[in-house]
């Protein structure tokens, strides 16, 4: 059953009011800017759980809350609350996330860069579209869904892309398009991998039953290595 929290842990303005977010900071309290975008089932303990991974490698992480503070665990569920989100509101919310880092003294650098999964590898992309050189990396994993965006033009940051052979939601010839599409349109860099594995691999609340723990930590290895190149 969905459920909704009643807040996060900081607040930002944005297009739509305030919006809500969790904020992980490193031990230092400062360092570069990067934004998690949630999968479908919301922010849940997972994607905070990744803002606090970035955080232990020096990173600020915030994950914006797309969905108003529901959260659930069941497909059907998830699929229903991703349709009431409109790619325009969740690309706009996402931009207010970017000023929100970038006007804090705790972030280090004048870019910021971002990550997310499923639905929000997908709005990773629209966000680096919408803001152009203020995103210094991009990196989706299988990103699927409304926010996957038509055009690339205006994208400036590099991206790295991270993808499943046996995913159904996003095939990987669509993949390889995809990657072809931005090189073609945005001429920026673009480094995919693909994993013999299923959609949501990375996932290790394991929803869809293809959490792969070896593979995922080959990924996020990749993408936290990339970030640091990029987003510092």
């Amino acid at each position: 059953m969905a459920v909704k929290t009643p807040y996060q842990n900081v607040t930002f303005p944005s297009t739509e009011g305030e919006a809500y977010g969790y904020l992980a900071r490193p031990e230092s309290g400062e360092g570069p800017g990067v934004i998690v975008v949630q999968e479908w089932w919301g922010l849940t303990d997972h994607i905070k759980s990744i803002c606090d991974r970035l955080a232990a490698e020096g990173f600020v992480a915030l994950a914006p809350d797309l969905f108003g503070g529901w959260t659930t665990h069941d497909s059907k569920e998830a699929s229903e609350l991703m349709s009431r989100l409109p790619a325009e509101e969740g690309a706009r919310l996402l931009g207010g996330a970017v000023d929100y880092l970038l006007g804090q003294d705790f972030v280090t650098g004048e870019r910021v860069g971002v990550i997310g999964f499923c639905m929000g590898g997908g709005f990773v992309l629209a966000l680096a579209v919408q803001q152009g050189d203020r995103i210094s990396a991009a990196v989706p994993f299988y990103g699927v869904g409304q926010g996957v965006p038509g055009s690339f033009s205006g994208l400036k940051a590099a991206v790295q892309g991270h993808y499943a052979e046996q995913d159904r939601m996003f095939p990987v010839a669509k993949a390889h398009e995809q990657a072809q599409q931005i090189r073609d349109e945005a001429g920026v860099e673009v480094e995919d991998f693909y994993y013999d594995a299923g959609h949501a691999f990375h996932n290790d609340e394991n929803l869809m039953g293809t959490y792969n723990p070896e593979l995922a930590k080959l990924a996020w290895g990749r993408a936290v290595a990339f970030l640091q190149q990029h987003a510092s």
